[in-house]
């Protein structure tokens, strides 16, 4: 299984030392603002899965623009 390029950290790390966390990614950070968006408004109850896997779409695509610049 290949693995998505998740654009790396949205945000400094920490530097905990008890932790091996990276923090939220650059991919997540998109998906989240995508679901802030006012299309994520209608969102229809029953169809959750497929708002997630619109906004991971969005996501992708930002990355991969943001890459061609």
């Amino acid at each position: 299984m290949t693995q998505k390029y998740n654009g790396g950290p949205a945000f400094p790390p920490t530097h905990n030392p008890n932790t091996h966390e990276s923090g939220m990614t650059l991919r997540d950070w998109f998906a989240g603002q995508a679901l802030a968006n006012d299309w994520c408004k209608r969102i229809d109850e029953d169809h959750l899965s497929d708002t997630a896997e619109d906004a991971y779409r969005l996501a992708d695509a930002m990355i991969a623009e943001r890459g061609r610049r």
